[in-house]
């Protein structure tokens, strides 16, 4: 949640699936299909690895809340649900201005209580989502990305290695500029911003699990904790040490 700023974010890519509500102000959120203003009252969906960004008009204050749901979590519910597995989701929009939407979204948004009856919110979740987006049946099909999926699988297993251009575009049978030209054309960002977001996305995950910053920025391969800092808030325009401790959201009156 982030209330009255003016942050801006470096286009990144979450491992979550992740829906967003704008409660004051405005913003343009750029995506593959973007970009699109955002106001009061939109509300943002996007899938995961799909790489995005939404900032504020220059000297303009905005306030909005995300809400980052596990992408296996997801499937597993919504094929316990409907019957059937899925590999994903595909959102037919990914910036949607309904008050009706706005009304669920709001209320999934918010803070669950030691009381709340989890398995149904989670059916709240599927059946609201199940609106907005159509599931994909899983398969055994190769990736899109085709060519570059050995470098993937290095950065997404090792992301604390000193990869380098040269040694990922070997691994995948192409020279450093074929293998920059089509990382970036599959994945929307450079190898090296990927990596770096994938390091954030790692970090996230630690410190979500208790985990010091010192420690995490280590597991993840940052050469020190300043570095960690700074990828973190260029990607989430806040500190890690404010995502560890967020701030409460006052209840709905």
């Amino acid at each position: 949640m982030s209330v009255n700023t003016s942050s801006c974010y470096r286009p990144h890519a979450h491992a979550e699936v992740s829906l967003g509500v704008v409660d004051e102000g405005q913003a343009v959120f750029h995506h593959p299909d973007g970009p699109h203003r955002v106001q009061a009252g939109s509300v943002v969906l996007i899938e995961p690895g799909v790489v995005h960004a939404c900032n504020p008009g220059t000297s303009r204050r905005w306030s909005y809340r995300m809400l980052f749901l596990d992408a296996d979590w997801l499937h597993r519910q919504w094929a316990r649900q409907g019957g059937r597995p899925v590999s994903g989701l595909s959102f037919s929009v990914r910036r949607l201005d309904d008050p009706v939407v706005y009304q669920w979204a709001d209320h999934l948004c918010r803070p669950l209580s030691p009381s709340s009856p989890v398995d149904e919110w989670a059916e709240q979740v599927v059946a609201r989502l199940a609106e907005v987006s159509s599931p994909r049946a899983s398969s055994g099909e190769a990736s899109a990305s085709g060519a570059i999926d050995a470098a993937l699988a290095l950065m997404r297993t090792q992301p604390d290695a000193r990869h380098t251009v040269a040694a990922l575009a070997e691994a995948c049978g192409l020279s450093p500029t074929q293998f920059i030209r089509r990382f970036q054309a599959a994945q929307g960002l450079t190898p090296g911003r990927w990596l770096q977001n994938q390091r954030v996305n790692g970090a996230r995950r630690l410190l979500a699990q208790g985990l010091a910053l010192a420690d995490a920025a280590h597991a993840m391969g940052f050469v020190d904790q300043a570095h960690m800092h700074r990828a973190f808030k260029a990607l989430h325009a806040m500190t890690p040490g404010a995502y560890r401790t967020p701030p409460r959201l006052a209840p709905k009156t």
